[in-house]
């Protein structure tokens, strides 16, 4: 039997994010009616302007979708000049409304997709990919292994899983329960191939982190209490900018779903990382900015 106090704090974990993702995540009626709401994303009239030449397309997380993971950044970006996308991927068959539950290997498959249509539709060159929890790893499939690299000029990893999580632990409970984690692998392959040590990320990872001719930032967050621990977003090689948000701003407290829903302190630095030549200092004044 397993000590009585460490059950305690792993249902404790549990319930947190299972409230967090309920309360954020759940589905808007601009999601329910399958379109952005009028806030300038996902316009495929639009161009380039000289000062951001490339389209940036946003990769929403797991149990996430095109627009609500990105009711605050995508006006954020588009009232900056920037031509904004997002994309659905990893829906699951009678599951409406919360993706990125596919196999990730196929979900970076419609990624590329997708970059090939926002390509054709701006006549730009590359892209930038900007990316929440799985949407900040899943990308980096596309770059190693579905000729991604050639078509994208940075990634931005927002709380990214990029090296797996443990839940706090929790995963590390499944080999008390057997037949627990072939059941998740069955009905949710996403939480499985995010799990640290799986046979997905044992691949991805395999040679590097990283690819040439990309630039990678990475931005979590202390208070992750689902990529845990937050260092295994960081990412090693050429062209790697890991980012603590708590050494922006000591004061923030923004935790998984929060770092890329609501934090513009988060936003600034996302921006700085999308225009380097014109990077501005962030801290927890960029919260006004």
């Amino acid at each position: 039997m397993l000590p009585r106090k460490p059950w305690k704090q792993a249902v404790r974990a549990l319930s947190v994010l299972l409230l967090t993702a309920a309360a954020t995540l759940a589905p808007t009626a601009a999601a329910q009616a399958g379109t952005a709401p009028s806030r300038g994303w996902n316009d495929f009239t639009c161009k380039p302007s000289a000062a951001h030449p490339r389209p940036v397309v946003l990769v929403h997380g797991t149990f996430g979708n095109s627009v609500d993971n990105w009711l605050g950044l995508a006006p954020y970006l588009v009232n900056r000049d920037y031509c904004v996308f997002s994309l659905d991927y990893g829906q699951l068959p009678g599951v409406p409304f919360f993706n990125g539950l596919g196999p990730i290997d196929k979900s970076a498959g419609q990624l590329a997709a997708y970059v090939d249509r926002v390509l054709a539709s701006t006549g730009a060159a590359e892209v930038d990919l900007v990316g929440h929890s799985q949407g900040g790893m899943m990308p980096r499939h596309y770059l190693k292994f579905l000729g991604g690299a050639a078509k994208v000029n940075a990634l931005v990893g927002i709380a990214p899983d990029n090296h797996g999580t443990t839940l706090n632990g929790l995963t590390r409970l499944l080999p008390y329960f057997p037949g627990a984690e072939d059941l998740i692998g069955t009905h949710t392959p996403a939480l499985a191939d995010q799990i640290a040590g799986s046979a997905f990320l044992t691949r991805l990872n395999e040679g590097g982190d990283t690819v040439p001719g990309v630039r990678y930032t990475v931005i979590a967050t202390k208070y992750d209490e689902v990529v845990t621990p937050y260092q295994s977003g960081w990412l090693s090689g050429p062209d790697v900018t890991n980012v603590l948000l708590q050494d922006r701003c000591a004061l923030d407290l923004s935790e998984h779903v929060a770092i890329a829903t609501v934090d513009r302190v988060v936003f600034h630095e996302v921006n700085n990382a999308l225009d380097p030549a014109h990077a501005t200092p962030t801290t927890c004044l960029s919260v006004v900015g």
